[in-house]
């Protein structure tokens, strides 16, 4: 598939935010001494990231006037769930940043605050998981590699933030939280490449141009132009390209970052956490990009491959 830099982005920055929302959900209900004002910059931030992944969400559309519609079949789509989820969970976050601001804040905020964190994550991931036609995508793995990816760059972000305002009390949680669940969603993402590697697609040239002769060979593309098909269901980088991706986002979302938490566990600096932040964020990126890009989608049997 051809990925779409503005759903890389959103997924990618959105999920942070996520992530960030529920490790200050999370410590608020277990009682961690924050202070207000951390806790409402920190609120602050996740939902500046949120307005950013939802500006970028709709570059992917072809009529943005129209992006209203997509909430209206929401029993059977999971994109549409996706669409009134977000929302929800921007003004949620919203009314507990605003909430904080007047006194005290109930306890069902924070928690409501995490349950939609995980509904949207859900959400989002099974808009791809429920193509069954995309075998890269149809598997359990999906929606867990979200979660953990999210969860991952939120606490590194939540870390990082309580490191510069000497946070202390949520910094001994969220500092070893973050190396815990970096190298969790590592691990979760490498089966799910290892799976990815050994598959055997479903679909043959045969299944693709409905022509049953045992030997068959592509000559042309049926058309001497390029078309919507050719541009937007294929990425056009070759194999090397995208094994240097694979393993480039695998160094720099996961080990790179584990290794300076590591380093920022030993010796508790403010900059050690910002700089774990700083490799992270292009090597999420990179992971995102090339979960789109290693999506194979059936058509392209037809379409791009040219003996």
């Amino acid at each position: 598939m051809k990925p779409a830099f503005s759903v890389v982005v959103f997924t990618t920055v959105a999920g942070a935010a996520q992530g960030l929302v529920a490790t200050l959900a999370l410590a608020s209900l277990a009682g961690l001494p924050l202070s207000p004002g951390f806790l409402g910059s920190s609120l602050l931030v996740a939902i500046v990231m949120l307005l950013v992944g939802l500006g970028a969400s709709f570059g992917h559309l072809g009529r943005p006037e129209r992006a209203w519609r997509a909430a209206m079949m929401w029993r059977t789509s999971w994109l549409s769930r996706e669409v009134i989820v977000l929302p929800a969970f921007i003004a949620l976050v919203a009314l507990w940043w605003w909430m904080l601001r007047q006194g005290p804040v109930a306890a069902w905020l924070p928690l409501a605050a995490l349950l939609l964190a995980a509904l949207l994550w859900y959400c989002t991931a099974m808009i791809y998981a429920c193509l069954r036609f995309i075998q890269e995508w149809a598997q359990p793995l999906t929606p867990v590699n979200f979660a953990l990816i999210g969860l991952s760059s939120g606490l590194v972000l939540a870390s990082a933030l309580a490191a510069f305002a000497n946070e202390q009390a949520l910094l001994s949680v969220s500092g070893p939280a973050a190396l815990v669940l970096t190298l969790a969603a590592g691990a979760a993402r490498l089966l799910s490449l290892r799976r990815n590697a050994a598959l055997v697609p479903r679909s043959t040239l045969q299944t693709a141009t409905g022509i049953r002769a045992p030997k068959l060979v592509q000559k042309s593309m049926g058309m001497s132009a390029g078309a919507f098909n050719t541009r937007e269901f294929f990425h056009g980088v070759s194999r090397a390209a995208l094994r240097q991706v694979k393993w480039g986002f695998m160094l720099f979302a996961f080990v790179v970052p584990a290794l300076l938490l590591l380093w920022a566990l030993a010796t508790p600096s403010p900059m050690a956490f910002a700089l774990a932040l700083v490799a992270q964020t292009p090597g999420l990126i990179a992971e995102r990009w090339f979960f789109f890009a290693q999506a194979r989608h059936p058509q392209n049997l037809y379409y791009q491959v040219v003996s």
